[in-house]
């Protein structure tokens, strides 16, 4: 007995020993090694007899420990259930409940695993119920069972009931543990995922950043719980589109696990592959590959080869292969997944259906959809029969399987699929969980397929209604509907709404960095778009576009390369360059016959686009043999019933017959109608009108087919056809009556975005037009855009709808022409009624003859024996003489004439038939006929045609200048071009703002003027976290020179001065009428969310508007004060801020919309020619007709040969007059005016007959900016970085540093030329004369300048005192940087000066014959003036040079010479000032008030002047006065060896730079504290301090009081102690400084 119990506890100790051996194998990850030892012990514990509870506890162990193994690797978990079994009854041995609910858990997991929700909901409900019969209700025990029963609603889908088990789990954590503890973080965490699941990802991300804070607070950052929070915010982001987030989420995740769990961990793994799932979202293969080939060596190293997490890789693996287009290689990766499943976990696990799927959708993309059906249907059953039919993996397949349905062209058993996928989407997920949206959107996928284009329509509206709210307007998936809406209205013809569409989801593509392919997708539809259009290098540039980023992420055999060459290969067919299309079509061909199966209906498509492509040549028969093997595709791919089929017999049949093969025409017509017919019979019966017949298809038909049809209302199609060109003749004519009398109401006015730099306006600008933010987005250049300087972002006012400029155009054209066309019918009507009356009573036989001639026509076009063209081919009008009419009305069936018209027919007559007759013989059928693609162009007669006759107008001689300066081919070309686009247009009175952005920094200002307008509304931003005074903080976070009230005077100004007129407007905004004067400037701030008290954004608001309108009071009238502050920090994109952005936009929209009704500016009467130039001259025209190739070409040529980016305003006149768009030279000069109003063209104009026309504003603005912008010199030529460094301290440009920085713009001479004279008329260059070297010449630029260059020296010369020029205070506020530029230069032709330097703001000029230097300064509102000398050794030089000096200011009078250049320049570039009195101003001495000496009254002495600053009012000596005005005396007498030098002691000069110091930095809030330290009067300091003047100008005064107090004995050392005793040490320093420099 004694050995068997000693052989027991060593049996024991072995087991305890094994158990430790497996726990330390199982914790390394060694599952397999865990399981060993595991066996092993529980063998050695059931060899023993005699048990105990020790023993019974340890088995227990175990048992558990091997299930969680089993669980793990979803493996043996039938096998897992017994242990669990007698793991349970072990428990109930013992006795204790925690183990019994233990196992129930375990079993309960089991069951989950095996989808057995309802068991595993039993078993948790009898664990809670176990747990509360231990009495610990409301104890951490019971949160387990209800973590449970969470669980298991959440893999349920039931995923309210779920959150509310989870709150249940916080509240019982809360109460017992607190809020800071790692169980509460965990919750969170699963509340979160609960969230992402149900696609609320805003939600979900605030409870992982929950979870985030409690485990970063009390585990630190570097713990792996940690990490995997960081893991599902990456998901999160992930789910969201935001993959830059995401990756940065699982980077920090990534980093934590190598830290803490080394780099072969398997929660590493799991990483690796969430980067590569991500890195597969962006396109990026290449680095997705990388991520999961790593994840894939860990998994190998760690768990072998037959492991699931080994499958799941090669799944992924698989994935992005199928995304490359690498088909075999990603079945291959499937297959290899599929072994270690089915070996694993049998042939019954949803492991093993999601390969089957995976597997049937790339044999979907292949083509091989019979094997995709079959892949499918294996995943159907599996998930059936473990799933039930209730399940969203059932959905999904029930969805997969429609897809391959719909490309099968099977719509009906595809909508089926979709149907039942929907149903189970919505009992499980409801209607607005996201993927209900997906549902949506396939399901109009086939709709628009089946040509019910409204339901179509309908179901993307669906699927935006659910997935906005949810995702936001900026995600990749929003993107994708707005791509397939704009399909369906390309398939409407509605080319306009179609680009708007595929140019949003473009912008959300690039604005994401979206999947490259989806881009290439976006600019492949666009480039179609602009195909149809006729706008072929727009398509070629978008679809080089397409085709280049495709291959950055895929190898040239793709399937989708092959997809653009297609679409190349169509736009050169247009062209009608057939060499090209069918290369490109060949290369297209090449690479899917590589990659796609022998039946794809892709390659069907590509031999029969080559077909039509040969058709187009003449070579019947090689299209019949490309039309053949498209059918012989489809046909073998058992797509019989295809719509495609319906497209390629109609082109057979049309081959056929220009064989004259009529028979076989009409086998392919009824094959093709025969399909139709069955797919109209499989529609449904409210859709029966859309069935996808041989026209619903768009084809060619010949008109002997479409004459036996009839339409629903019995009306031959031959009948319409003969509608359809009458109407076109009737536009036709009323497009010439346009021509000379229409015009419409202006419709567009600028937007302009304006303010200092840094200030947000590019972000407001993104909000305000619905974009998404960008983060560290770069400063604005001159006008903002990434890639262009200018992009024109064009709204509807009415909507906030964004629009093309181009389209609005052609709306405006359409609308004036369709008044003329209901005027012509309105009056065609009354004169047909009116020749009714009179025929009843005097029917003659010239009568009879029109009457016949209207019978025959109608019983020809019914007629097969003459050849005809295609109903919907383009048709331009013909021109006929008076003898033509005889022969072609009166020609009967048999073809020799009936009749002759009466020769005596007046000329007056056929004038008033004129509409009538002419729109009723071009219908005739033995018209000349044309090839398909070529318009009908009858020959021009000697005699005045019908249509001129009858639109010339005795009392307006314009038409007849028009018709006799433009052929009728010129007139039909431009009809041509807009005439499609009108027959679906509706009227649109709408209005529209055209957004600029314009860059805020210094350096932009002189470039302001071209770009300027008064005919603008202008958006005003302001930073409001900053202080109006507080200097201005440039993006790298430097201080500028400049303050944010300088750079405000700088836009007002800019802005206002350059309206000459002093109209008002009235608006009412909101329930106030308002009266402004024009331009009006609406003040808006950013910022907000530096702010976020509302009372403090408001108080802040009136105080920057009332420190403004203090400082400029005189452009109080033109401010509207918005109060809107918006919040643009892109890193806060909560509900809550968007809803406060989309409120603050519509609050600037409103104001906008208000000011924009009243404008005189939008009242104007723009003709129909103005707008049909501004097409000719900015962009491309082009045309809704995709097979009018000659119209294309004819506007091309004129662009090609006429158009240049730089014109002279002769070369415009020329054109206008050849294109019949001249009226008259004053006509022109407004025409122009009104497009540089818009920002279209940049007009100069100067004089009568000289003026410089821009055609591309955008080329402009970068020869501008390379010219100016001298930031980063990125040449490594040494000559040119020595020449960009000497550009950037001297303010000079040498040509040779032009000449290199335009290179990138490869400028002709004469162009190069052009701009130049350009830049020099705005005097943003202005040329230094040099007589030695022409080429060698150097350019005068000063605001190149930089801000740090050092200033002069003067200690070797002889200064005089400052002289000031400027305005009234009230008259002009402010002198902006860009008249005080160009004053320089004026200044600089005046003297031509070489010798010229600069510093900031300041220029000295030499005066070579007089010896003396002039200085120009900018002085804020004034230009100041200094004149210096050189100092001498020799007394006798000294006096000769002082005297000269003298001399020379009396006698050539510099002062005066700069007065009137500015004088000039204010006049000429600041109109609104026109006629304000210049005036020559000093300085107090006293108070530094600049008072006017022009009409200063000055007793006693010349040299005294009486200040005019009400509060001083003191007489002062002036030296300017003596050194400037009234050196003239002396210098009339000969006496200036007497003249008196008056210079300011050196106290005195000192004294006033120390106050300049403290009136400059002081704080306004501290003044009355340093005043009463002073001890000035109290009485005296609140009447300075209550004054209305500047900040400046108060402690200035202040500080003069106290010099004038203290007398002699005054002492700047007292200010510097009450300085430091007031805590301002730094300028008392900066004092101290000054003291001991001087």
């Amino acid at each position: 007995m004694d050995n068997m119990l000693s052989s027991e506890s060593s049996i024991l100790e072995i087991v305890k020993s094994l158990y430790g051996q497996a726990l330390t194998s199982q914790q390394a990850q060694d599952d397999e090694q865990a399981l060993s030892y595991y066996t092993q012990a529980l063998n050695q514990v059931q060899s023993i007899n005699n048990t105990d509870q020790d023993i019974d506890q340890l088995e227990y162990d175990v048992l558990l420990n091997i299930c969680d193994i089993y669980i793990k690797q979803h493996h043996h978990l039938a096998l897992s259930k017994v242990y669990i079994d007698i793991a349970l009854l072990i428990a109930h041995q013992l006795g204790q409940q925690d183990k019994i609910a233990t196992c129930l858990d375990k079993r309960d997991s089991i069951n989950i695993d095996k989808d057995d929700y309802d068991t595993a909901f039993v078993d948790y409900h009898h664990s809670l119920k176990t747990q509360l019969k231990r009495g610990k209700f409301g104890g951490l025990s019971i949160y387990l069972a209800y973590l449970k029963m969470a669980d298991v609603f959440y893999d349920q889908y039931k995923y309210d009931n779920a959150l509310a088990m989870y709150d249940k789990c916080l509240t019982i954590e809360l109460s017992q543990l607190g809020d800071q503890h790692v169980d509460v973080a965990w919750t969170y965490n699963n509340m979160g995922n609960v969230y992402h699941d149900q696609g609320k990802y805003d939600d979900a991300l605030a409870m992982y950043d929950k979870s985030l804070q409690i485990r970063l607070s009390l585990l630190g950052d570097k713990h792996v719980d940690v990490a995997s929070t960081y893991n599902n915010m990456g998901v999160n982001y992930y789910h969201q589109g935001k993959y830059d987030d995401a990756l940065a989420m699982y980077d920090k995740s990534l980093q934590i696990r190598l830290s803490q769990l080394g780099d072969k961990h398997v929660d590493v793994a799991w990483t690796y592959n969430k980067i590569g799932t991500a890195y597969g979202s962006q396109g990026k293969y290449d680095d997705a590959i990388a991520m999961h080939d790593k994840s894939l060596q860990i998994r190998l190293s760690l768990l072998g080869d037959k492991h699931v997490d080994v499958a799941l890789t090669y799944n992924n693996m698989g994935n992005v292969y199928h995304d490359q287009g690498k088909y075999d290689d990603a079945i291959a990766m499937h297959d290899k997944s599929l072994q270690i499943r089915l070996s694993l976990l049998g042939d019954k696990h949803v492991d093993v259906a999601l390969t089957y799927n995976n597997m049937g959708n790339v044999y979907h993309d292949q083509g091989k959809y019979d094997d995709a059906i079959a892949m499918h249907d294996k995943s159907l059953q599996i998930r059936l029969s473990l799933l039930g039919d209730k399940h969203v993996d059932v959905a999904l397949t029930y969805n997969n399987m429609g897809n391959v349905y719909y490309h099968q062209g099977k719509y009906d058993d595809a909508l089926a699929m979709y149907d039942k996928s929907l149903q189970i989407r919505l009992s499980l997920l409801g209607d607005k969980h996201i993927d209900m949206a997906w549902t949506h959107n396939n399901i109009g996928v086939v709709y628009y397929h089946q040509g019910k284009y409204d339901d179509a329509l309908a179901m993307y509206d669906k699927s935006l209604q659910v997935i906005l709210p949810k995702i936001g307007y900026q995600h990749i998936k929003v993107a994708l509907t707005y791509h397939n809406i704009g399909v369906v209205y390309k398939s409407q013809s509605k080319y306009d709404d179609a680009l708007s569409m595929f140019e949003k989801s473009l912008q959300i593509q690039l604005s994401r960095n979206g999947n490259p392919f989806y881009t290439a997708l976006m600019y492949n539809r666009v480039g179609m778009v602009y195909n149809h259009q006729g706008k072929y290098e727009d398509a070629f540039s978008v679809l080089d576009k397409s085709l280049k980023l495709c291959l950055s992420v895929v190898s040239e055999n793709h399937p989708r390369i092959a997809l653009i060459y297609n679409s190349m290969a169509s736009v050169y067919r247009n062209q009608g360059s057939y060499d090209q299309a069918i290369s490109k079509s060949e290369k297209s061909l090449q690479i899917q016959l590589s990659v796609l199966s022998n039946n794809h209906p892709h390659i069907a498509e590509t031999y029969h686009n080559m077909g039509r492509i040969r058709v187009d040549q003449g070579k019947y028969d090689d299209a019949m043999s490309f039309y053949q093997r498209a059918v012989s595709i489809l046909v073998n791919a058992r797509l019989e019933n295809h719509p495609k089929l319906v497209e390629i017999y109609d082109n057979i049949a049309n081959c056929y017959d220009k064989q004259n093969r009529h028979d076989d025409a009409t086998v392919m017509r009824q094959k093709s109608n025969n399909i139709g017919c069955t797919l109209k019979q499989t529609a449904t019966s409210d859709q029966t009108s859309t069935t996808l017949n041989h026209q619903s298809q768009g084809q060619k038909r010949q008109s002997e087919h479409a004459s036996n049809s009839t339409d629903k209302d019995g009306h031959s199609h031959a009948q319409q056809s003969h509608d359809r060109v009458l109407k076109k003749k009737q536009y036709f004519n009323a497009y010439m009556q346009a021509l000379q009398q229409g015009s419409c109401n202006n419709k567009v006015i600028r937007a302009i975005y304006t303010g200092p730099e840094c200030v947000g306006k590019s972000s407001i600008m993104r909000v305000f037009t619905q974009q998404q933010l960008v983060k560290r987005q770069d400063p604005t250049q001159v006008a903002n855009q990434s890639d262009k300087m200018v992009h024109l972002e064009v709204y509807k006012i009415k909507d906030r709808t964004m629009h093309s400029l181009r389209v609005i155009w052609e709306n405006n054209i359409h609308q004036i022409v369709q008044s003329q066309y209901e005027s012509l019918i309105s009056n065609c009507h009354v004169s047909k009624s009116t020749n009714q009356r009179k025929n009843m009573q005097h029917l003659s036989i010239n009568d009879q003859h029109q009457s016949a001639g209207i019978l025959v026509h109608s019983t020809l076009t019914s007629q097969h024996s003459t050849p005809t063209i295609s109903t919907d081919q383009p048709i331009t009008a013909t021109t006929l003489t008076h003898q033509d009419i005889t022969p072609t009305i009166l020609r009967s069936p048999s073809g020799p004439t009936i009749s002759r018209i009466n020769n005596n027919l007046s000329q007056q007559h056929h004038q008033s038939a004129g509409i009538l007759v002419h729109s009723t013989l071009t219908s005739q059928q033995n018209t000349p006929t044309t090839s398909n693609d070529l318009p009908i162009m009858a020959t021009t007669s000697t005699h005045q045609d019908i249509t001129h006759t009858m639109l010339k107008s005795p009392s307006d001689p314009t038409i007849s200048t028009i018709n006799n300066n433009l052929s009728q081919q010129q007139h039909q070309t431009f009809f041509q071009h807009y005439y499609p686009s009108w027959l679906n247009k509706s009227k649109d009175d709408s209005q529209y703002a055209k957004i600029w952005d314009f860059g805020g920094q210094s350096i932009y200002h002189i470039t302001h003027q071209p770009f300027l307008s008064a005919n603008s509304m202008y958006i005003l931003v302001f930073n409001i976290n900053q202080n109006i005074h507080d200097k201005v903080v440039a993006r790298d976070g430097r201080l500028l020179s400049r303050t944010y009230l300088q750079s405000m005077q700088e836009w007002l100004t800019s802005i206002i001065s350059g309206d000459s007129s002093h109209d008002k407007v009235t608006a009412t905004i909101g329930n106030d009428q308002v009266e402004y004067s024009l331009p009006i400037v609406i003040l808006v701030a950013s910022h907000g969310d530096c702010i976020t008290d509302k009372q403090e954004r408001i108080d802040r608001f009136k105080n920057f508007e009332k420190e403004l309108i203090t400082m400029m009071p005189r452009y109080k009238s033109n401010i509207y004060s918005s109060r809107i502050v918006f919040n643009c920090n892109p890193d806060d994109n909560s509900q809550s801020t968007q809803a406060e952005r989309e409120q603050c936009s519509l609050g600037l929209h409103n104001i906008m919309k208000s000011f924009v009704q009243s404008l005189p500016f939008m009242r104007n009467s723009i003709p129909i020619r103005w707008y049909i130039m501004a097409t000719i001259l900015h962009t491309s025209i082009d045309t809704n007709s995709s097979q009018n190739q000659i119209v294309s070409s004819i506007i091309n040529q004129i662009r090609a040969t006429r158009v240049r980016k730089i014109m002279q305003i002769q070369e415009i006149q020329s054109l206008a007059k050849e294109l019949g768009l001249y009226k008259s030279y004053d006509e022109l000069i407004a025409m122009l005016s009104y497009l540089h109003d818009l920002g279209e063209i940049i007009f100069c104009h100067k004089g009568d007959e000289y003026g410089i026309i821009i055609t591309d504003v955008d080329w402009l603005l970068r020869i501008f900016r390379a010219i100016i912008q001298l930031q980063d010199c990125q040449s490594g030529i040494l000559q040119m970085q020595s020449l960009y460094i000497t550009a950037s301290k001297t303010g000079r440009i040498s040509t040779e540093y032009i000449n290199h920085v335009l290179v990138p713009h490869e400028l002709d001479v004469e162009t190069k030329k052009s701009v130049i004279n350009l830049m020099e008329t705005y005097d943003i260059l202005c040329r230094i004369e040099n007589d030695n070297d022409e080429e060698d010449c150097q350019y005068f630029v000063p605001y190149l300048l930089r801000p740090d260059v050092k200033p002069f020296d003067l200690s070797q010369y002889h200064v005089s005192d400052m002289l000031y020029i400027g305005y009234e205070y009230d008259d002009i506020p402010y002198i902006p940087d860009g008249i005080y530029y160009c004053l320089l230069s004026s200044c600089l032709k005046q003297w031509n000066n070489t010798k010229v330097e600069l510093y900031y703001r300041c220029a000295k000029f030499y005066l070579t014959n007089n010896h003396h230097y002039i200085i120009i300064k900018k002085d804020n509102s004034h230009i100041a003036l200094q004149y210096c000398y050189q100092k001498l050794d020799s007394s006798t030089f000294a006096t000769l040079l002082k005297s000269a000096v003298e001399i020379s200011i009396y006698k050539n009078r510099p002062q005066d010479i700069v007065k009137e250049k500015l004088s000039s320049l204010i006049n000429n570039r600041m109109p609104k000032f026109k006629g304000a009195i210049i005036r020559y101003y000093v300085r107090c001495s006293r108070c530094d008030y600049l008072t006017s000496i022009d009409n200063n009254n000055q007793p006693y002495d010349s040299n005294l002047v009486q200040c005019q600053n009400e509060g001083c009012n003191m007489l002062f000596e002036s030296q300017s006065v003596k050194d400037w005005i009234y050196q003239r005396e002396e210098c009339a007498n000969d006496r200036p060896q007497q003249a008196k030098c008056r210079l300011q002691t050196y106290k005195e000069d000192t004294y006033k730079e120390c106050f300049d110091i403290i009136a400059t930095e002081l704080d306004i809030k501290d003044l009355f504290h340093l005043s009463m330290k002073l001890n000035l009067s109290h009485k005296d300091v609140s009447e300075v301090i209550d004054s209305n003047i500047r900040s400046y100008d108060k402690t200035y005064k202040i500080l003069a009081s106290w010099w004038d107090q203290a007398g002699q004995q005054a002492d700047l050392r007292q200010v510097v102690v009450t300085l430091e005793s007031m805590d301002k040490k730094l300028i008392a320093e900066k004092i101290v400084t000054k003291l001991e420099s001087s």
